[in-house]
């Protein structure tokens, strides 16, 4: 069983930025192991994914050239730094872990195994 724990959301004005945290953990985890990403659902649409990483990075591109993704493997942390805000970022964001996929795959599949509980961020006009 993996759990992940997201942190860092709130509320923001347009045009600035927050950055999103991700620690995962459980028994005989191997942050290796795992593609990690980031995935969103604003109020009455459905989920979808931002962004996502393994060996390399795959971002949505709506938010490409925003939103960066990184991870700390010393840490088994997941980065989400979010710049140049705006009104449409409003969402719960979750973070979600793969095993043995691609960040590549976790994107075009949209899914995961795990995922956190979610952490809000909203961004005012």
């Amino acid at each position: 069983q993996v759990q992940l724990v997201e942190s860092g959301g709130g509320l923001v004005q347009a045009g600035g930025s927050l950055r999103l945290s991700c620690e995962a953990s459980g028994r005989a985890f191997r942050f290796s192991n795992y593609a990690m990403g980031w995935f969103r659902q604003a109020l009455g649409k459905e989920r979808e994914f931002v962004a996502a990483i393994s060996a390399s990075t795959y971002v949505a591109a709506s938010v490409k050239g925003r939103f960066t993704i990184s991870k700390d493997n010393v840490k088994n942390t997941v980065y989400l730094q979010m710049n140049s805000l705006k009104p449409e970022d409003t969402a719960v964001y979750y973070c979600a872990a793969d095993f043995q996929t691609t960040a590549q795959r976790m994107g075009v599949r949209a899914s995961a195994d795990y995922w956190g509980q979610g952490t809000q961020v909203t961004v005012s006009s």
